[in-house]
């Protein structure tokens, strides 16, 4: 098996599978697939330290959501795309209690702006809760930060969440961040879910400090979106669909420089981070509808 790089659990195992051709399932390891207001949904539980191994990622579930119709532009895509991720994402939250909402990445490279774009469209609620609780009591209590990247503020991501966690003390934190696919067939059309936290600027080979609970102290669940495949990979991905297999990613040289994103990518990502904004307010609260979230955040 070539190796390539991905940030999906969903991917990771099919790439092991691939390898392992028509062997014994990986032990600890299980996949199931399923529908979600018409969008598919495939979840991967890594329940073993050997299956953690074998796909390179911490035990725990991942929840992929594949958001095609979104991309499409469907009839009433964009309310079955926020009902799914709200629906898919409740299970992995505790059930009460603050929450804090990191969006990780950079405002001013736009495959990186799936975290900020998602808090700019997130309903923050803490600040009413505490200071109208007549009126907005009933309402989970939700603070949200967008800490921009090392380069621009001189500190690590992790180190902001740590701080504003130790203040706030939330039940949990949600951070949403860009990923990295093995397939431009994924690109700003998948939605990964997982309660395992989050690595910022793995996706694309930068990696940072983590975020996790053995880091913030509470439990981390991450909404992730693939933004970019880089050049190795993509290159991997075009030769095995031309049927030329058998290619390793040391023959070539220089790839994991350059990453490829969609060209309508400043769209997508427009579109995806409205959509998780409101899918994320929705799982934090779900008293509330998405009418209510229109009229609340339009």
């Amino acid at each position: 098996m070539a190796q390539r790089r991905t940030d999906l659990a969903v991917e990771a195992h099919q790439l092991w599978r691939e390898g392992a051709g028509e062997g014994p399932s990986l032990p600890g390891v299980r996949a199931e697939e399923r529908e979600r207001d018409g969008f598919p949904v495939t979840a991967v539980t890594i329940g073993s330290p050997e299956g953690a191994q074998a796909l390179g990622k911490p035990e725990g579930v991942y929840v992929t959501i594949e958001l095609d119709g979104l991309l499409r532009r469907e009839e009433g895509a964009f309310r079955r795309a926020v009902e799914a991720v709200a629906a898919e994402l409740r299970p992995l939250l505790p059930e009460d209690g603050p929450a804090l909402v990191m969006g990780l990445g950079s405002r001013t490279v736009t495959p990186d702006l799936i975290g900020p774009s998602a808090v700019d469209h997130l309903l923050v609620t803490r600040h009413l809760v505490e200071g109208i609780p007549e009126h907005f009591g009933s309402l989970r209590p939700v603070a949200a930060s967008a800490p921009g990247v090392l380069a621009s503020t001189g500190m690590e991501s992790s180190l902001i969440a740590q701080a504003l966690a130790g203040e706030l003390r939330p039940a949990c934190v949600v951070a949403v961040d860009a990923l990295a696919s093995r397939s431009l067939d994924r690109l700003c059309r998948t939605v990964q879910l997982s309660d395992t936290g989050v690595i910022p600027g793995s996706g694309v080979g930068n990696h940072r400090r983590p975020l996790n609970r053995e880091t913030l102290g509470v439990p981390v669940v991450t909404v992730g979106v693939p933004t970019v495949v880089d050049g190795a990979t993509l290159a991997l991905d075009l030769l095995e669909r031309a049927g030329h297999r058998g290619t390793d990613r040391g023959d070539l040289p220089g790839g994991e420089e350059f990453f490829v994103t969609p060209r309508e990518v400043d769209q997508r990502v427009a579109d995806l981070g409205k959509t998780l904004g409101y899918g994320v307010s929705l799982a934090l609260n779900p008293s509330l509808s998405l009418d209510d979230l229109v009229m609340l955040l339009e």
